[in-house]
């Protein structure tokens, strides 16, 4: 029997009575909320991550639902690959990354705990409203709203998490909640493509509010809709007392913006090495993401149901489980000494890009999603690894901005021109769709020459840098 008195956290997960009496959400929610921050637990730290985990799914299946519908959104608008490339990445990414550098700035001075909360509401809402649109033009300005509110998410996110782990157990703890972008988007495109594989191929539905639509633009309500719920649990994560204070100050929110981006840019080429090289892994991770349903499907005769459904599978196996190997073999190496080991795991997923680029020139499709396991492994890795590395950088007050500026930088190459990389070699190089396998061939050999690059810039830099944090901090 538990003591009243002791926190409701067991172990490793919230200690809840279920079909006991007087159980309620709203007393569990009560008391979350008045929780101090000296009583918050490891167990329950795993619980907020676990949330903040599930948030980011839902944005990333949001996301990603759109790489199965290039046919019909084609077919029904009138589009070239380029234009869908657009809807997947540039119109998402461009007010994303500016909104989240305004929204890291006041996760710096306010509850991040709120400002998440707010940003699900209002994405989840206008990827329900993506059900609605009637033109190219609405599609693309609903596309911008739904990154405002995707926006809050990671800098926030990041901040929290740092502020609620041990520095021994952050990166895997950073790599849980990173793994949610590779688990939306694996099972986005393997759940959505039993969903569309039951979808009516032509015609419309009448839904109230939204008259006549696309039996495809229902995917959006599927999606969208269930955020609001996630919205509401983020009642149950408690705001966490900020730690690692500047040590000039010793208190929060009193830096003015000139002197936030001097402690931001101290070590420019450990925190551009890092994030420009985390850009280009995500570059090749976006434009695979994609285009290899359609890849399939042009290449191999694949519906694109069957395409999404093998290819999200092994996406999520490999992306999964790269991204958690990546988080705990850059622990092991922190555990061991080395300051800089979180980004080596950067220099390897470069080299890895680098190496499996040959992979869409294979000839049978269950070869390639085979072979595709080893990229999606060792491109997630760094993920959670050198997020870790920038937070660590950093001292509190400037963190969730940093964090911002680093998610800019990693979006405006990775989600803004990882998709339309793709589109543009297949429509203006090659000039043949049936060529896709070499725009993706491209892609990866790119990606992974810069990503490798910038790595190997990052990795001493980064060392020097930690090496003086220490110091100063010490």
């Amino acid at each position: 029997m538990v003591s009243k008195s002791k926190i409701f956290f067991n172990i490793r997960i919230p200690y809840i009575r279920i079909g006991k009496p007087g159980f309620s959400l709203l007393a569990f929610m009560t008391r979350i909320v008045t929780m101090s921050d000296t009583k918050l637990s490891l167990g329950y730290a795993w619980y907020a991550v676990a949330l903040l985990t599930l948030a980011n799914i839902s944005s990333f299946l949001d996301r990603q639902i759109l790489a199965l519908l290039v046919p019909f959104i084609k077919r029904d608008m009138h589009l070239s690959d380029t234009k869908v490339s657009l809807l997947m990445g540039l119109s998402f990414a461009m007010f994303y990354t500016i909104f989240g550098i305004m929204i890291g700035r006041l996760a710096d001075r306010s509850n991040r705990r709120n400002i998440i909360m707010t940003g699900i509401a209002i994405w989840s809402i206008m990827t329900s409203l993506c059900a609605g649109v009637k033109t190219y033009t609405q599609f693309f300005f609903a596309r911008m709203a739904v990154g405002v509110g995707e926006a809050t998410l990671s800098p926030s996110g990041y901040s929290m998490i740092t502020d609620y782990f041990p520095k021994r157990k952050l990166a895997l703890a950073m790599s849980v909640f990173t793994l949610g972008i590779f688990l939306g988007s694996g099972l986005a495109l393997a759940i959505g493509a039993g969903l569309v594989a039951n979808l009516p191929k032509e015609g419309t539905v009448h839904i109230p509010l939204f008259g006549e639509i696309y039996h495809w633009q229902t995917l959006f309500l599927i999606i969208g809709l269930p955020g609001l719920l996630i919205s509401l649990l983020m009642l149950t994560v408690k705001e966490p007392l900020r730690k690692d204070l500047h040590p000039r100050e010793g208190r929060q929110s009193n830096f003015n913006l000139r002197e936030t981006l001097f402690i931001i840019f101290k070590y420019p080429k450990a925190y551009l090495g890092i994030s420009l090289g985390t850009a280009f892994t995500a570059f090749i991770n976006y434009g695979m993401s994609a285009w290899m349903p359609t890849y399939l499907n042009r290449t191999f005769a694949w519906s694109i149901p069957k395409a999404g459904l093998h290819y999200g599978l092994v996406l999520c196996a490999g992306a999964v489980s790269g991204v958690l190997w990546g988080g705990w073999y850059a622990d092991k190496l922190k555990s061991k000494g080395v300051s800089n080991g979180r980004v080596r795991v950067g220099v390897i997923a470069g080299i890895a890009g680098i190496s499996c680029s040959f992979t869409p020139l294979i000839n049978d499709p269950y070869w390639v999603l085979a072979a595709v396991f080893l990229p999606s492994f060792f491109l997630a890795s760094p993920m959670g690894a050198c997020t870790t590395a920038i937070q660590e950088l950093m001292p509190n007050q400037v963190r969730a901005l940093a964090s911002a500026i680093f998610l800019f930088i990693i979006n405006m190459i990775g989600m803004g021109l990882g998709p339309s990389i793709v589109a543009v070699f297949t429509d203006y190089v090659f000039k043949d769709e049936q060529a896709i396998r070499y725009s993706l061939t491209s892609l990866m050999l790119i990606g992974g020459v810069l990503a490798s690059l910038f790595y190997i810039i990052g990795y001493k830099a980064y060392k020097n840098a930690m090496e003086r944090t220490l110091m100063q901090h010490g």
